[in-house]
């Protein structure tokens, strides 16, 4: 099956990848539908009334809140609120958490931070039909590698039975249910979490929550191992070293006077030294497993935030803030990584957000002017550039 699925997607003509007449773009969908195998009637019934949403395109622009420092993002996020609600959800899906524990090894902080940030515990799911997110942000230039392949993932959905087209509705990104999960998702990590015999995301905690620790499992999460830990470190520390590319044993950060503010260091796996806002700012060990917060979302505020507000949910302490140096602006941002790009780096972009390219390229930078390489921008970097 696999060999002629092959076979003929090497015929296959090249079908418009994005943008143009909505129409001709449908039926590139339609012809690719076919090729894949996927039956005409499950296509028409996907695409069947399906429209550009102007509302998905404005949230696909504007994301703005990714432009805050870490402690600002988390602090955001991150209230008491939540924590109470992830102490009583935690304990209503008490058994769910057990079995995603004995399953995968995961534990259940990690689950819970990314339901409560997601959703809500499930409270907070989404307006936007999402079919027509979908063909929305397949058509749309911007990301359409990443949105086609969900449509089509879509498609095969509705030939399976697995939703509705014209009546579900998720968030505007396309993800669909309490812990917010694309469609190719879903279909490859879905899972029947209450025995019911039917994978029912939006409606079903057990099943979000089993589905969403099967897909941290599938894109490596190792079990029984930690992931983020904060941390102090000595003043002395050569801060060339810290960063999510520059991995140490937890022996030898301990050897080097690392230490931990909670529980012990794992000295036996790797870890980086990670400063989310520079070397007077709260500091973190992570380890490989915070590796796959991104493969789960490319926001490094996001994943940061995520990955420690599970340890609070994991009984873990409030990170020391420190004294840290104010952060640029979003114009002096933009201003640094366009002066970074004009220097031969790729920062992912002009757009204000300090994301992981960016971080190393200031990194670079710093070492290269004698500046503490601790990969915080600072007005002293943006004036020496």
């Amino acid at each position: 099956m696999r060999l002629a699925l092959a076979l003929s997607l090497l015929t296959t003509p090249v079908f418009a990848q994005c943008g143009g007449p909505l129409p001709a773009f449908l039926d590139g969908i339609r012809a690719e539908a076919a090729a894949m195998g996927l039956s005409a009637d499950a296509t028409e019934r996907t695409l069947r009334g399906a429209a550009i949403d102007p509302g998905v395109l404005k949230a696909d622009r504007a994301q703005g809140v990714f432009q805050k420092d870490f402690i600002s993002f988390s602090r955001a996020l991150i209230s008491q609120n939540r924590i109470d609600n992830g102490r009583i959800y935690g304990n209503r899906f008490d058994r769910t958490f057990d079995r995603i524990e004995a399953n995968f090894g995961i534990p259940r902080g990690v689950i819970l931070a990314f339901w409560a940030f997601e959703t809500d515990f499930g409270q907070v799911q989404g307006n936007f039909n999402t079919r027509n997110a979908l063909v929305t942000l397949a058509h749309d230039c911007r990301r359409p590698e990443l949105f086609r392949p969900q449509l089509l993932a879509a498609i095969e959905l509705t030939e399976r039975g697995g939703w509705n087209p014209a009546t579900t509705t998720g968030a505007w990104a396309g993800e669909i249910g309490q812990v917010q999960m694309l469609p190719k998702d879903i279909i490859e990590n879905g899972m029947d979490g209450d025995g019911d015999g039917v994978v029912d995301l939006k409606g079903s905690a057990p099943d979000a929550l089993m589905s969403g620790a099967n897909v941290l499992s599938s894109l490596g999460w190792r079990p029984n191992e930690p992931w983020l830990q904060e941390i102090n470190v000595p003043a002395n520390l050569d801060w060339a070293q810290t960063g999510l590319g520059r991995v140490k044993s937890g022996a030898d950060w301990a050897a080097l006077g690392v230490t931990s503010r909670n529980g012990q260091i794992a000295t036996n796996l790797d870890a980086s030294v990670l400063l989310p806002i520079g070397r007077s700012g709260p500091a973190f060990l992570a380890y490989p497993n915070f590796d796959v917060y991104f493969e789960w979302n490319k926001s490094f505020v996001y994943v940061t935030t995520a990955a420690y507000f599970a340890t609070r949910l994991q009984g873990g302490p409030v990170y020391d803030a420190g004294n840290p140096t104010a952060p640029l602006s979003g114009e002096q941002m933009k201003s640094l990584q366009q002066k970074l790009t004009n220097r031969g780096h790729d920062v992912g972009g002009i757009d204000g957000i300090l994301g992981a390219k960016t971080r190393e390229a200031v990194q670079t930078e710093q070492s290269r002017l004698g500046l503490p390489a601790d990969a915080w921008p600072t007005t002293a970097l943006l004036n020496a550039l």
